[in-house]
């Protein structure tokens, strides 16, 4: 989904998608599907599914909601 900003947008999302993707993998999780805007990763036998320029997160394992330090709290209590 683009933004009103779409040059902001086009500059942080890459920065904003390669660190989730490490900040996931560290916690040991495998990532399943990306695709540059989105990613998502198998938690509780559950997938999670991240989109990392929003920040928004869901999930049947995890709380919906926004912002990764939130997600990464929720998926380093396991």
């Amino acid at each position: 989904m683009a933004r009103l900003n779409q040059e902001r947008q086009e500059k942080l999302e890459p920065l904003r998608f390669e660190k989730a993707k490490e900040e996931i993998k560290k916690l040991g999780f495998e990532i399943n599907y990306e695709d540059g805007k989105s990613l998502n990763f198998y938690h509780k036998d559950e997938l999670v599914f991240y989109y990392p320029y929003s920040g928004w997160h869901s999930g049947k394992s995890i709380k919906d909601g926004r912002g990764l330090e939130n997600l990464l709290k929720q998926i380093k209590v396991c």
